[in-house]
């Protein structure tokens, strides 16, 4: 068989055996007690979640609800670390709350490997993509980063309005995973819907929502096939030579990992990128400071990544058991929030303020556990070259109309128009 015959193939069963899990309907609407009605999607979490997490934090640290099937929302830090480490107890196979739980028998691979994997798999799993983020490989991908940020703000020239995240922070993860793919630039318009299928659909009916995930997949489909007949040095090719207890890669392994890799690697940077600009916008001390002492932007961003973690990831809970005092049963929802984490006065000093000199910050803005971000190395790189060569071309900005800002809502969190004008 072909490689390319075995990726059709794989493609097909793909299709033929689309998940059937447990599908529950998603209650949408006002919530009336945090403590037992939480809602991640609701307008006033995505506009500004931190008091709702200060809240429940000090009045109950683990919150209930019953929507999308039931689940749980803890925010101490010492909770969600707690979690977050235990492997035994909570599995990874779904790591979106929604209205969907794919069944258990696709653990311990899950659809999108190495962050849906449970162990023993996720170990090899994630090791394989680890040559490819080390420090040294994405230093590598500074110089073009760096030139395709200054590219963009060219595109500024004339006008005293931009839009910092629709129109600079967006881009900037978009061309840099598609140059590690092997993805044709221009279809950044494509990753940006695929984005808001996966992680801002979830309220969708379960089909609507499984049949939005197809369009990526056939969208990856073509990709390999291409990558099959035109082999080139990018991950997509690295992925489909892979190899993993002496075998090639399993068709959904390649496809689901390479899926990852477009989402997580997009949003996650291009959240962190426009809340970081979003708190100097607004904050006119921080950006002199910074536009004075560049020296101190790595040490700054750090604070971004702790105070405005973008990411708040799911976990299910593998068999009914009392757990640190509430009740919890099988496929329950755990979200691990790490924004509320990274937030938590137990564990950091001046916790809901932002220090950009702050020294000790040992946040959790890339998760904790065997699921920390893989790519983590290369979010700090585009978000530390992205705010140097902003700050250095664009020093003194502000909100054009803070009330024109707005954010995206579900598991990862940042903004998504953020119009800000160049004084």
């Amino acid at each position: 068989m072909t490689a390319d015959d075995r990726f059709d193939r794989g493609f097909e069963e793909m299709r033929e055996s689309r998940p059937t899990g447990t599908r529950n309907e998603i209650i949408t609407g006002p919530v009336a007690d945090w403590t037992t009605d939480f809602s991640h999607l609701e307008p006033e979490w995505a506009a500004d979640p931190y008091p709702i997490q200060d809240d429940l934090r000090q009045r109950c640290p683990f919150a209930r609800t019953e929507r999308f099937g039931g689940g749980w929302l803890p925010t101490r830090h010492e909770d969600v670390a707690a979690i977050a480490y235990d492997t035994e107890h909570f599995s990874s196979r779904s790591i979106i709350m929604s209205n969907f739980r794919p069944p258990r028998e696709i653990a311990p691979v899950g659809g999108v490997p190495p962050i849906s994997s449970d162990p023993p798999f996720h170990r090899d799993a994630r090791r394989l993509l680890l040559p490819a983020f080390t420090k040294s490989a994405v230093g590598r991908l500074e110089p073009a980063t760096r030139a395709f940020c200054h590219a963009l703000i060219d595109s500024f020239e004339g006008r005293d309005v931009v839009d910092a995240a629709h129109e600079y922070a967006q881009h900037i993860p978009m061309r840099v995973i598609a140059d590690m793919l092997g993805f044709a630039q221009e279809d950044g318009p494509r990753f940006r819907r695929f984005v808001e299928n996966a992680l801002e659909g979830v309220n969708l009916p379960p089909e609507e929502r499984l049949e939005r995930m197809e369009q990526l997949f056939d969208y990856l489909h073509v990709q390999i096939r291409d990558h099959v007949e035109n082999p080139r040095d990018d991950l997509t090719t690295y992925l489909i030579d892979a190899e993993i207890y002496g075998r090639k890669l399993e068709p959904s392994h390649v496809a689901g990992t390479m899926a990852l890799l477009l989402i997580a690697g997009i949003d996650t940077t291009w959240s962190a990128i426009g809340a970081s600009l979003w708190h100097l916008a607004k904050t006119p001390a921080d950006r002199e400071r910074l536009v004075a002492d560049p020296g101190l932007v790595p040490t700054a961003m750090e604070e971004f990544l702790r105070a405005y973690a973008p990411v708040t990831m799911a976990r299910l809970v593998k068999d009914d058991m009392h757990w640190r005092g509430v009740d919890m049963k099988a496929d329950d929802w755990v979200l691990l929030s790490f924004p509320s984490a990274n937030r938590d006065p137990a564990q950091f000093d001046r916790a809901d303020e932002v220090v950009i000199d702050r020294e000790v910050n040992r946040h959790s803005a890339f998760g904790l556990g065997i699921h920390r971000c893989v790519g983590s190395h290369l979010a700090r790189m585009e978000l530390r070259v992205a705010l140097d060569v902003w700050l250095q071309r664009i020093p003194a900005f502000t909100l054009d109309d803070p009330s024109a800002v707005t954010w995206s809502a579900g598991q990862v969190r940042g903004p998504r128009t953020l119009p800000v004008r160049i004084t």
